[in-house]
């Protein structure tokens, strides 16, 4: 494996069972990876250099033991909203955060597969952008071309793995925060099951709307991330049955009916599906054709389910602001959005939990014709660095609902989508698209992804070039 960039989460785990080499050399090897491109791409808010190389040290020891995990001794990256055991989780605000006193449910688990958490990755404030920029740490840059952001809110983890810095991260997404990166940065990029991965200490987050979830450059990297990390703490209010997701990989889906949505979802705020978009989006349906499925344009029945967001995404900001040391630190949109969830939280926020149900029957109605919705991932390719970062919060509103109209409707429906790459478009920047499904379809779309990654070959493809020395993070 080359020392400039991770072999995959499965090849890693393979060859440290194997004697190939050790878990040190692997953590390594990603530590001058990541020293290497921090100041440019600026993946990480914080990079756990000690204490990985002893933990990998403690891993070849159990190796050389005989003793087998998942993924001992792997190097993984998780996003700066998790907390990691003698770290500050700061979510991209700025000012000290202290020191957590344990770790989230999702990385214990991780660890107990053997995986050794190399750092934690950037992310905007609180998680509301698709762009992951910020005083608190500057700017992370997309790989696949520098001068465009990897998109967010989970873009540091994206950028990470695209650049080859992991082989695998994880990531949330409350309104596409998994799957927009993902997209952004040709990886897959899986939103599962709401409850799926344990948001633990917090019982749900953001009012049930955001899950965490998982990226890396090939279905089976990030099935075989999902399953480690999956599972519940006695706390969670979100249970799903268990599900081995890995085990979908290799199968067959069968013949399936396939509905095409290419319209946007109802916002009070336009949006439009780029023409270079929708030609990529149409294209990979021929290929599900070629595939032996049957696709056919059908729209689900949204209806006027942004009424329902809003005051769950803003009541669980508010959640958030509550918690933060120095809220005169946040920015001006964070405060704005967490007054407005404060005026929500009551009868609004009561209504918009009561309405969840009746959107399953009506969305749901989809499934019984089809088995899987393939939509765009977003509406546009990534926006420039910048683009987004100034804006007043109406402003900054209305350009995220226009490039990111499709992905956040899943959040308040809690059932599982899967990012995969849809191409190249433009001056070489990835775009995505959606294999949607209802609740528990995890191994249906994984499969499904599993089938187009081998037909189109998306992982054998790296970002042509780094980010450039004359193009600094902050």
């Amino acid at each position: 494996m080359a020392p400039d960039r991770a072999a995959g989460l499965a090849e890693c785990a393979r060859s440290l069972a194997d004697g190939e080499v050790t878990a040190r050399e692997l953590v390594e090897r990603a530590l001058a990876r990541i020293e290497a491109t921090q100041p440019t791409l600026n993946a990480f808010r914080l990079v756990r250099a000690e204490a990985a190389l002893a933990e990998a040290d403690a891993a070849d020891k159990e190796l050389t033991a005989g003793v087998r995990r998942p993924l001992l001794g792997v190097p993984v990256a998780v996003k700066d909203d998790m907390d990691v055991a003698g770290e500050p989780t700061a979510f991209g605000c700025r000012g000290d955060f202290p020191p957590k006193a344990e770790d989230g449910e999702a990385v214990r688990r991780l660890r107990a597969s053997g995986a050794i958490v190399i750092g934690k990755t950037n992310t905007c404030e609180l998680g509301q952008w698709p762009f992951t920029e910020g005083p608190a740490f500057g700017a992370t840059r997309n790989p696949w071309h520098p001068g465009h952001t990897p998109g967010g809110s989970s873009g540091g983890s994206a950028a990470a793995v695209a650049a080859g810095l992991v082989p695998a991260a994880l990531g949330s997404d409350g309104a596409g925060s998994v799957r927009i990166p993902a997209s952004w940065t040709h990886l897959i990029g899986i939103k599962p099951q709401r409850g799926r991965i344990s948001t633990w200490p917090r019982p749900e987050s953001f009012q049930g709307i955001t899950v965490n979830g998982t990226l890396a450059r090939t279905v089976a990297d990030a099935a075989l991330l999902l399953d480690a990390a999956s599972g519940n703490h006695d706390g969670d209010l979100h249970r799903p049955p268990a599900l081995r997701v890995s085990d979908a990989v290799g199968r067959d889906p069968g013949r399936l009916r396939i509905a095409l949505s290419l319209k946007p979802p109802f916002t009070a705020l336009p949006a439009r599906l780029d023409p270079v978009v929708r030609a990529k989006v149409l294209a990979l349906a021929e290929r599900l054709t070629a595939l032996g499925h049957v696709v056919e344009e059908a729209e689900p029945r949204y209806g006027q389910i942004g009424l329902t967001f809003i005051p769950r995404a803003t009541v669980g900001l508010a959640e958030r602001v509550r918690d933060v040391p120095f809220p005169d630190l946040l920015d001006r949109r964070t405060r704005d959005a967490a007054r407005l969830g404060r005026l929500l939280d009551g009868a609004p926020l009561r209504a918009a939990r009561r309405a969840e149900a009746t959107l399953h029957r009506r969305i749901g109605a989809l499934f019984d014709t089809y088995d899987v919705l393939l939509a765009p991932t977003t509406a546009a390719p990534p926006p420039r660095i910048g683009a987004m970062v100034d804006l007043n919060g109406f402003g900054t509103d209305r350009a995220m609902i226009a490039a990111c109209p499709y992905a956040w409707p899943w959040n308040i429906l809690g059932w599982p989508g899967v990012n995969v790459p849809a191409g190249l478009v433009g001056d070489g920047l990835p775009v995505g698209a959606q294999l949607l499904g209802p609740a528990n379809s995890e191994p249906l779309l994984v499969s499904l992804a599993a089938q187009l990654e081998a037909d189109l070959r998306w992982h054998e493809a790296w970002p042509p070039h780094e980010a450039p020395a004359n193009s600094p993070a902050t």
